[in-house]
């Protein structure tokens, strides 16, 4: 073959590739109404520091958190509307420690195994049957690693002293 018919042919499989690389949509889930209309603009009752909450509250009972998304090298549940919720008091994201370097602020490592245990909730988003929605929450509304946030919930009848959970009902991004 001459060179130039080698040259055509190269020239038509990489035209041919990055147009099936045009044509390729990558489909995003919408958001569904009944997960959305759980961000609110404002919370107006008193909010609690997890820590403190989670020594009074019981299962059922409605409690208002406020905390920051983290306390997990992945504190979004993938394909789930849940994840943790860390308590400012307990526990410091990496990035605001001096001299920290670390790629993932919002997994606390530097904080100690109590300050997890008494500073962490999982906040989880549940439709009518009970279970929580088969999608995720990560980006919903401005939602992400380290938001600060409200959450206004009833607390999960699988809660224990040892995972405090909240069926959120209302959740304020703060910053």
């Amino acid at each position: 073959m001459k060179p130039t018919i080698i040259l055509a042919l190269l020239a038509a499989g990489l035209v041919s590739c990055s147009e099936k690389s045009d044509t390729t949509v990558t489909a995003t889930p919408e958001t569904s109404p009944e997960l959305k209309a759980v961000f609110v603009d404002r919370i107006p009752d008193e909010a609690s520091p997890i820590h403190l909450a989670r020594t009074t509250v019981q299962p059922g009972d409605v409690v208002v958190l406020k905390g920051q998304v983290m306390g997990a090298s992945e504190p979004f549940v993938e394909g789930r509307a849940a994840f943790v919720l860390g308590d400012r008091d307990k526990l410091t994201p990496c990035n605001e420690r001096a001299d920290d370097g670390c790629k993932t602020p919002w997994d606390a490592c530097c904080d100690s195994k109590e300050a997890f245990r008494e500073g962490t909730a999982t906040i989880q988003v549940v439709g009518e049957d009970g279970r929580t929605l088969k999608e995720g929450l990560e980006g919903v509304e401005g939602l992400e690693k380290l938001s600060r946030i409200l959450v206004k919930g009833e607390v999960a009848e699988q809660s224990s002293a040892a995972s405090l959970i909240v069926n959120a009902t209302a959740i304020q991004i703060v910053e």
